[in-house]
């Protein structure tokens, strides 16, 4: 973070969404299909606050950020998920990058107040747009606040990224299985791990990771966790350069995900509190991972990615140069699954999205009949 005590030649600007006539009405209004810009920012700069507040449409509206120009943006996600909450779901929550408040705690789609408070620099220009891809016009509030240099920021100084990724479901091999039993404990490791784990962050060029956030909604209705975090720095090789123990532990908990936020991990969500919907999320501000030509960040989905819930992730990092942030999925593609009055599952095929199915080998076949015998 910047340090606070260092005073320096710097002009502090904001761009928002107040009602230049001088009246009270201060949301801007963005029509189904529209993109507007919130901030265009000459450079050097860096933008050092992001509040947004908004009724809904957490999924369907798009928080884009371009740096200096690049032809594409570094930023790209949904408005929710940036600010670390999945589902359409809102809650109030705090971390050190980011926090939210609502009176609406554990609900769908009403009033929310974001805040990111992650630096971001740039040395020519930054464009902040919100991209309105819902079929209703959206009422958005905003602050960018920013500052503006003489000088471009440290040659060393990073643009920020941050990109959205989501498995509904995730392709795994025996969702029947419970997790932590024997049939569950199968070889996971080399070639097989790097193709067949969940994929958070996948990007070339040079940085370093500064965490991520991760949704789960749990059909199974257990532990959805002990998948093994393995992170790759500049390529393939085993074991990884980071092989953590399992999902709660890569998070920095333990026995499970408790119902709490801290500073620098936590979750945002708690399935206790929604049903079955989880978004948890950690951030590795004094220890990120460092990479000098590409990263691969993943994570097991079940112990040997065996189960087959919905995923979905949004990763942080900087990198020297602007990078291009994942595509994402069409609006049907990335909204939430919902349950009936019944509290069962509406799955709805024709927008399900699922990247890769693993093919179960002789062991996971094994343990599948195994499994069936109980």
């Amino acid at each position: 973070m910047m340090s606070i005590s260092r005073i320096r030649n710097a002009r502090t600007r904001r761009m928002s969404s107040w009602n230049t006539d001088g009246r009270n009405q201060d949301a801007w209004q963005i029509e189904p299909g529209e993109t507007r810009v919130l901030a265009d920012i000459e450079g050097p700069g860096c933008i050092t606050h992001i509040w947004m507040t908004q009724r809904h449409h957490y999924r369907e509206c798009l928080l884009r950020i371009t740096w200096d120009d690049a032809r594409a943006p570094s930023v790209l996600c949904p408005l929710g998920d940036f600010f670390g909450l999945g589902h359409c779901i809102v809650n109030s929550y705090q971390s050190l990058l980011f926090s939210a408040s609502t009176r609406h705690n554990n609900a769908f789609n009403q009033g929310c107040a974001l805040n990111c408070y992650a630096p971001m620099p740039f040395r020519k220009r930054a464009v902040v747009e919100l991209v309105n891809q819902s079929k209703e016009r959206h009422g958005q509030y905003f602050y960018v606040d920013y500052e503006q240099y003489d000088a471009v920021p440290q040659s060393d100084a990073g643009y920020f990224h941050a990109e959205f990724r989501r498995e509904n479901p995730f392709g795994g091999w025996g969702h029947e299985i419970r997790v932590n039993t024997p049939e569950a404990n199968i070889v996971n490791k080399e070639r097989a791990a790097w193709q067949n784990n969940y994929v958070i962050l996948e990007t070339k060029g040079c940085g370093h990771y500064i965490g991520c956030n991760l949704s789960v909604t749990n059909f199974q209705g257990t532990w959805w966790g002990e998948g093994d975090d393995m992170i790759w720095t500049d390529g393939y090789k085993w074991p990884p350069d980071l092989h953590g123990t399992g999902s709660e532990d890569y998070l920095n908990q333990a026995w499970g995900m408790q119902p709490n936020a801290f500073l620098r991990n936590g979750s945002s969500i708690h399935e206790s509190n929604t049903n079955g919907y989880q978004t948890s999320y950690v951030h590795h501000l004094e220890n990120p991972v460092r990479f000098r030509r590409e990263i691969k960040v993943t994570i097991e989905h079940g112990h040997g990615n065996h189960l087959c819930n919905e995923m979905s992730s949004v990763a942080y990092w900087y990198a020297g140069k602007p990078a291009k942030a994942a595509n994402l999925p069409p609006v049907a593609k990335r909204m939430p699954v919902l349950r009936d009055n019944q509290g069962r599952w509406l799955y709805d095929k024709a927008n399900q999205l699922t990247s890769r199915r693993i093919k179960p080998n002789r062991e996971m076949k094994a343990m599948k009949a195994k499994w069936a015998k109980k």
